[in-house]
């Protein structure tokens, strides 16, 4: 190999794996609803919420078309089959929307991983997929740091595969595949988002993230090198406001609350409000009839993604939706295909986590990893 060959595989190398000093994000938070505005004008509602391409696909709808999709809609909302919509069906509806393409990214890799094609995925089904060359071969895999990363993870995997599901059986429906891709986005997933979080920027392994650990996991610091000056920002908030208790460290419950803050809930007040504003009987509950006669409402509202369900075909309604990208900045499991080791992670890791390589063309990989 020439000196200059080497010199561009260093390069190259360095570019990858050289870590940046751009300031690195951990924290969830809930999606934002669009800003709804009081107008009397549903157009100018469905253009501020849909943007004007989008109010111009709906337009394409008659008010029979619409009401027919809309329908269906309400058939999927009432999780009971009651008859009845309650805010709390509404809201979970709407929070299923927020979480469209979670739910999309999830169906983009579910046949790299349901090997046997029964619509369920085994942890057998799953090791075997991400780590079945590596189990096959272990001698290939000599480097130190490969072995490491490999008797980390594959532990790990299964703490959270468990973890999400629910009904113990070492087989996951899609729901709970959801749940162990996208862990953030499931409470019942929070303290495994948590601890592997703690895992991750704990370095001395005393069971705490202390100021040096948490600004090591933000930005890598050169040997007598400057600080940039969020750096500062980022250590005085530590102590103002990670540190709760004053001790110089942060504990699980101090972490939750500065990964998984409790933001403003939207889907909360939109449900509210749409079950205020249709409610005719003033029953704090909403029937089919009450929603189709004020289908203009739900047209210009999350609970149909502003509109965006009723011009998609049944078919493709959250959880059972067509493929679209992840929105810049997402940073769950199932985001990503087959690939390299990444920069991110499920809790949007500053770190760049190990898989074990593909030797086999067509072989899936770790969504998250890759």
């Amino acid at each position: 190999m020439g000196v200059y060959s080497l010199y561009l595989i260093l390069m190259c190398t360095w570019m990858v794996f050289g870590k940046p000093t751009v300031k690195k994000d951990r924290v969830h938070h809930e999606p934002e609803l669009a800003k709804r505005e009081d107008n009397q004008s549903f157009q100018y509602d469905h253009e501020a919420f849909l943007g004007k391409e989008e109010a111009t696909t709906f337009d394409q709808l008659t008010p029979e078309e619409s009401k027919e999709r809309l329908g269906k809609i309400v058939d999927r909302i009432d999780a009971d089959h009651d008859g009845h919509i309650t805010t709390a069906e509404l809201k979970a509806w709407i929070k299923r929307v927020q979480k469209r393409y979670v739910y999309e990214n999830v169906a983009k890799v579910w046949s790299d991983y349901d090997l046997n094609k029964d619509n369920q995925i085994s942890w057998d089904e799953y090791k075997k997929a991400t780590y079945g060359y590596y189990l096959a071969n272990p001698a290939e895999f000599e480097e130190a740091t490969d072995q490491f990363s490999f008797k980390k993870m594959l532990p790990r995997d299964e703490r959270r595969f468990k973890t999400a599901d629910l009904n113990g059986d070492l087989v996951a429906n899609r729901e709970e595949f959801t749940a162990f891709l996208h862990p953030e986005e499931f409470e019942h997933m929070k303290d495994i988002v948590v601890l592997e979080t703690l895992e991750d920027i704990d370095k001395n392994g005393d069971g705490y993230v202390d100021e040096d650990e948490y600004i090591a996991d933000m930005f890598a610091h050169e040997e007598g090198g400057p600080e940039p000056d969020w750096v500062g920002t980022e250590r005085d908030q530590f102590s103002d406001f990670r540190d709760l208790n004053k001790d110089g460290k942060m504990d699980k419950e101090e972490i939750r609350r500065w990964i998984l803050p409790e933001d403003y809930d939207h889907a909360q007040a939109e449900a509210r409000h749409l079950v205020y504003e249709s409610d005719v009987d003033k029953d704090q509950m909403l029937t089919k009839d009450e929603i189709l006669d004020n289908w203009n409402m739900f047209v210009g509202s999350q609970a149909t993604n502003y509109g965006e369900d009723l011009t998609r075909n049944h078919d493709e309604l959250p959880g059972r939706g067509r493929l679209n990208p992840n929105p810049p900045g997402s940073t769950s499991r199932a985001s990503e295909g087959p690939g390299c080791p990444s920069a991110s992670a499920a809790r949007g890791s500053a770190e760049g986590r190990w898989r074990p390589p593909s030797r086999q063309q067509g072989s899936p990989t770790r969504p998250d990893l890759a």
